[in-house]
This record gives structure tokens, C-alpha cells and sequence, in this order.
């Protein structure tokens, strides 16, 4: 099925029925599989690219909602769409249907510390939902990873850093880690670094439609009129390719070994951290 290209990026209980529609092969594994050991839920495809471009593509309905997803062995990716509503679905959807052994939240995230730069590797030992200041600890990693409800520009990322003591900002792994923790299953977040905590991210939110998806075409015409965007959008195209390239190298690291840290059930619990 042809999809629209994404050129830029900001950082159910029980199945009732579904059908499976082939849409694509593009690995050698020719047998559907009904588990995996690894879910991976990302936000957008461009995020995961260098490593499922060679993986089965298949699209299968959940609670009435069809989602593409990244088949390979006994792993397994799923791109959600952007935000926490369209990444608790893509979670419920994957544990449904493939019954993984751990539940990962991938994808692109923004720097809180200015140490972290364009590229790097964040696992977060602990991530945040500033919805209502519950936390779920992984276990493994290090750091803290608070998720929001919209683009975080350079101020929002101050606040947060100082509010919440964290080093990076995301949107989805506090709903992907829900997802699991309601199921009994594992759940860990690797995130790559693609914004870095000064830059200047300008509100996007107007461009993401109902289903998580980044309306890529009424972007580029948005930005086309306004000139002085240009050299921003050039950056931001190449930060997400750089933070793609290395995000996918660790998943297929992690992967390829067929093992990782240790990592416990998640637990949700309020956290202590005051809110300014």
C-alpha cells in the first residue's frame, strides 16, 4: 500500500476480530507468526526505516482499526502515529495479536539535558506521565524520560527539566508503558536522541491529523511561504535521519544478540517529583 513519506518529525481489553490483509513481503520469513518475543511500538515509520525496510509488512485490524506492522523472526514493530492515544492503541494492538515477552517503546525523543546530543542512545530507567504524575520504573537503563501531551519547544523543555528532573521528553512511551502494565507484560523505552535541548521547535501540533499521522504535504506548504523556516526544516530533516540511522543500528544490535538488560514488570505508581 503506497504511504505518504514523512520528511519531518517532532521528537482495548480482549480482540473481538481482525483479519489479516498481506500487503507486502519483503523478508524471507514466509510463515505469519501468532507471537513474538520483542513488540516494538514507534510513532512514525521514517523513525524506524533503516530497519524494517527489509521486514515483512503486513496490516491487520484491531477493534476495528487496521495498523501496519514490521514482521522479522521473532520480533515484531508496529508504528502507532504520533501522541499518546494513537500509541496506547498501537500497544493494545500488538499485545493482542502477537502476545509478546516485552513491550518496547522506540522512537525519537528531545533532549532535557544539554549533554545529550543529536544520535545518542536515551533508555530510561523511569519514565513520567505528566498527565497525572504517575511513573512506571523499567528497571534497566538510566535517567528519566517524561512523556507530554504536545511538541515541547525550548522553554517547555526547561520547565520540564527543572520540574521533573529529566533528561529527555517524548509523547508516547508513558502510554505504550500503560498499555503493558494493564496486560502483565515488560516494557522498557530506547530512544534516540533527534532535537537537542535548545532547539528552537516551533508549535507542529496543527499538522498532526485524528490518527497520530504527521500531515507531511500541509507542512511543506506552511513552510514553503515562510522563508525564514527553510534553514530550520533543513536541520530538523537531518537530525531525524542521523537519529534514525542510530536508533535502528541499536534495535538490530539488540536484536541480532537476542538479549538485553534484565527487565522487571512495570509498576505505576505517583511520583514524588514536584510540579511547578
Amino acid at each position: 500500500m503506497p504511504r505518504e513519506a514523512d520528511v519531518v518529525s517532532p521528537s482495548g481489553r480482549g480482540v473481538r476480530s481482525y483479519v489479516i490483509v498481506r500487503v507486502e513481503d519483503r523478508s524471507p520469513h514466509k510463515q505469519m507468526p501468532t507471537s513474538a518475543k520483542v513488540a516494538m511500538v514507534a510513532a512514525l515509520e521514517r523513525e524506524v526505516h533503516p530497519l524494517v525496510k527489509r521486514w515483512r509488512r503486513v496490516e491487520r485490524e484491531y477493534e476495528g482499526r487496521r495498523f501496519t506492522f514490521f514482521e522479522s523472526g521473532e520480533a515484531v514493530l508496529v508504528c502507532g502515529g504520533i501522541g499518546a492515544e494513537a500509541a496506547r492503541r498501537a500497544t493494545e494492538a500488538a499485545i493482542a495479536l502477537y502476545q509478546p515477552e516485552l513491550v518496547q517503546s522506540v522512537g525519537f525523543a528531545g533532549a532535557l539535558d544539554s549533554a545529550l546530543k543529536v544520535g545518542e542512545i536515551f533508555s530510561p530507567s523511569r519514565v513520567i506521565d505528566i498527565r497525572d504524575g504517575s511513573s512506571v520504573e523499567t528497571a534497566t537503563g538510566d535517567g528519566v524520560l517524561v512523556s507530554v501531551g504536545a511538541i515541547a519547544g525550548a522553554e517547555e523543555k526547561t520547565r520540564l527539566a527543572r520540574s521533573y528532573g529529566a533528561q529527555a521528553v517524548d509523547m508516547e512511551a508513558a502510554a505504550v508503558a500503560r498499555g503493558a502494565q494493564a496486560r502483565g507484560v515488560r516494557f522498557m523505552a530506547v530512544k534516540v536522541i533527534s532535537d537537542e535541548s535548545d532547539f528552537a521547535m516551533p508549535a507542529m501540533d496543527r499538522f498532526v491529523n485524528g490518527r497520530g499521522q504527521f500531515r507531511t504535504t500541509r507542512f511543506l506548504i506552511f513552510a514553503a511561504g515562510r522563508p525564514w523556516l527553510w534553514p530550520w526544516v533543513v536541520k530538523l530533516g537531518r537530525n531525524g535521519a542521523k537519529a534514525s540511522r542510530a536508533l535502528c543500528a541499536e534495535l538490530d544490535r539488540y536484536i541480532r544478540e537476542g538479549k538485553g538488560p534484565v527487565v522487571s514488570g512495570p509498576e505505576l505508581h505517583p511520583t514524588s517529583k514536584a510540579i511547578n
